[in-house]
């Protein structure tokens, strides 16, 4: 991915050169799913802030063990000792190694007794396996760095997309030199991207005993973006699906992997919130194409299919805000009504519906939400609202201002 362009994810570069130029230490963890630039980030961070570093990554074909780290970070020390100044581990694809946060812990605590300068990024690419990690070994010796899926705005600026290339072709800067070639763009999406997460990420993070099912699974929930689906209806589309328990957490391992989410209901407690049945949201709409059976022209002719993809693209973008912390994002149903997403801030609400074409009345789901929860903010996006576009490209904040 050497090839994108320098303006690429400008504000987690930013980020990350600013702390890796500041005097105090912490571990800088930089979390995502595969193919969103995060190798390619830490590079134009690096060569910004102009200071040596080493890279190594765990993603080779022969096993890693804790030993590797050690021997990674020797190098560095020995640079540290013979030049007097900092000098930058990173470590790629660490979520391979077993036991890898505990190596690291222990290496970090040394240099932090003995005042050796080394400054360490980790990347990964399962984010939840990251997360465990760090939360459970690295307790006050992390900050992270969250490499959401590319936006609207990152395409369009990088690759020329419109709306409608987005909305099909989705977020993923590696295959969007191949839209023009659909059969082409689709293996890539599936053996590159989709394949891999699955069979390596995921199943990474915990036993699986049915990965065939995982599978399944993930397709069945790719297919069905931006649709509400109980898992009783899940397991009479799935052979040998199990039970509930089962396919709840195979979602959430799918989840932990970046690639699509069951969204909860908007409810006044917790317990009400986890019991509901999820609505499925792809974190990327390629996503969602590359498992389908339509091309982009036949896509864009068919109108329910393409109301769905732009349904599906607002809550990816929801999605990925929230994957990083900056709000919570739901959906609400009571009987006949039914409000898209609901996104939440602290105490502020936004109620937000999604149409395709020009609607003669407001949505009632809105009204009876917010009779039902108040709302900050009621957004109708596309038909007679805000534009596709602007929803796309305007930060997910930006809805909470006053």
């Amino acid at each position: 991915m050497s090839s994108l362009p320098p303006a690429f994810q400008r504000s987690q570069v930013l980020l990350l050169r600013t702390r890796l130029a500041e005097p105090r230490r912490f571990i800088q963890v930089v979390a995502g799913p595969r193919q969103v630039g995060k190798s390619t980030m830490v590079q134009q961070a690096l060569d910004g802030a102009r200071v040596p570093y080493r890279y190594a990554s765990a993603d080779e074909p022969t096993l890693r063990g804790p030993e590797w780290i050690e021997q990674q970070w020797e190098v560095s020390r020995l640079h540290c000792r013979e030049t007097g100044s900092d000098c930058v581990l990173v470590l790629d694809e660490l979520q391979k190694i077993p036991g890898w946060s505990e190596v690291v812990k222990r290496l970090w605590d040394e240099d932090s007794r003995r005042g050796v300068p080394v400054k360490v990024v980790l990347l990964g690419s399962a984010p939840l396996l990251i997360s465990r990690g760090t939360t459970e070994s690295l307790a006050g010796r992390f900050e992270v760095v969250r490499m959401p899926h590319w936006s609207f705005a990152e395409m369009r600026s990088a690759f020329g997309f419109g709306v409608d290339e987005f909305l099909y072709f989705g977020g993923y800067p590696g295959a969007a030199t191949l839209s023009g070639d659909h059969v082409r763009w689709r293996r890539y999406i599936r053996d590159s991207l989709i394949e891999t997460s699955v069979a390596r990420d995921v199943l990474l993070l915990t036993r699986v005993d049915k990965p065939a099912l995982l599978r399944r699974l993930f397709e069945l929930s790719a297919r069905y973006s931006g649709q509400i689906l109980s898992y009783s209806k899940m397991i009479g589309q799935l052979t040998d699906a199990g039970n509930t328990t089962t396919l709840a957490h195979y979602l959430d391992l799918i989840e932990g992997a970046g690639l699509l989410c069951g969204l909860q209901k908007f409810a006044g407690d917790a317990a009400r919130r986890r019991g509901s049945s999820p609505k499925l949201q792809v974190y990327n709409t390629a996503l969602m194409t590359a498992v389908g059976d339509l091309d982009f022209a036949e896509a864009k002719a068919d109108r329910e299919y393409w109301g769905r993809l732009s349904e599906s693209a607002v809550g990816a973008h929801f999605a990925n805000a929230a994957a990083c912390g900056e709000c919570e994002v739901y959906y609400w149903r009571d009987q006949s009504h039914e409000v898209d997403f609901v996104l939440k801030r602290g105490s502020r609400i936004v109620a937000v519906e999604v149409k395709s074409t020009r609607a003669r009345h407001a949505p009632a789901g809105i009204g009876a939400f917010a009779k039902a929860f108040g709302a900050n903010r009621k957004l109708l996006v596309g038909g007679d609202g805000i534009s596709l576009a602007d929803v796309l490209t305007l930060p997910v904040a930006r809805w909470f201002d006053d």
